[in-house]
């Protein structure tokens, strides 16, 4: 179980290590965190029965970001290996490019509204989600607010204030998942990104011990579980904000 979210990382952890795992009949989970893992269960939910799509779109909602130690040293290390360039999932494989992120509005739920919000803020989900759901281009957004946080000389690390740890950060995740002309959205919410990454490991880790993975392998979240139950789970850290309807 590996709750990194660094885009590299978890492409190789896919490519050398998939056949050795599948052979030692283990799980092995990459991202298994608040992104790449979320992300995924939530794109998985939302498509259903489909198992082709044509778009996943992730918006990332979040209040503000007071980075970690580790997300600062791990975007250090993740833009020297891209040698300064973006990196985006389209026509069915990740490219690297020089372009400039566009700044657009997504049109989060109440009660957060209409945010501005940086596209192309790729995040995990470009490697989570087409690992086992064929999709033309998967595009993440994060809140310019976050980013400019994130981006900030001398950033402030996140601060507790309640008894559980966590900051007074909140975010939204909000997945569209479009195939021809018909449209999937789910929508979740909580409190502290950092700190929701702990109970979905351990949801994860439980599934696995108890014979609940649906295969061996490196897979993605939403490959080896069962997405609405997963989701449903973790009900009292994560609020769900759209029925999950899905066919």
């Amino acid at each position: 179980m590996d709750v990194a979210a660094e885009i590299e990382a978890n492409v190789d952890t896919f490519e050398h290590f998939a056949g050795r795992a599948r052979e030692a009949g283990t799980v092995v989970v990459p991202a298994m965190a608040f992104f790449g893992g979320l992300g995924d269960l939530l794109v998985t939910a939302a498509a259903g029965s489909w198992t082709a799509v044509d778009e996943v779109h992730v918006a990332y909602g979040l209040s503000r970001w007071h980075p970690t130690a580790g997300t600062l040293a791990a975007g250090t290390v993740s833009g020297g290996r891209r040698g300064g360039r973006g990196v985006r999932f389209a026509q069915g494989r990740l490219q690297y490019h020089d372009d400039a992120r566009p700044t657009l509005e997504w049109p989060f739920p109440e009660p957060l509204g209409p945010q501005q919000v940086i596209g192309e803020f790729t995040m995990a989900d470009v490697v989570t989600v087409p690992s086992h759901l064929a999709v033309r281009e998967v595009r993440t957004y994060m809140t310019t607010i976050a980013a400019a946080d994130l981006a900030a000389p001398n950033a402030a690390a996140p601060a507790a204030v309640d008894d559980r740890g966590r900051s007074a950060q909140t975010f939204v995740v909000d997945v569209v998942v479009r195939s021809g002309g018909a449209e999937r959205r789910l929508t979740a919410s909580g409190q502290d990104i950092y700190a929701i990454s702990a109970p979905l490991a351990v949801e994860a880790v439980d599934r696995i011990l108890t014979g609940r993975a649906r295969t061996t392998g490196v897979v993605s979240a939403g490959a080896a579980f069962d997405a609405r139950d997963f989701l449903g789970a973790l009900a009292p850290h994560l609020t769900v904000g759209l029925p999950l309807d899905a066919g």
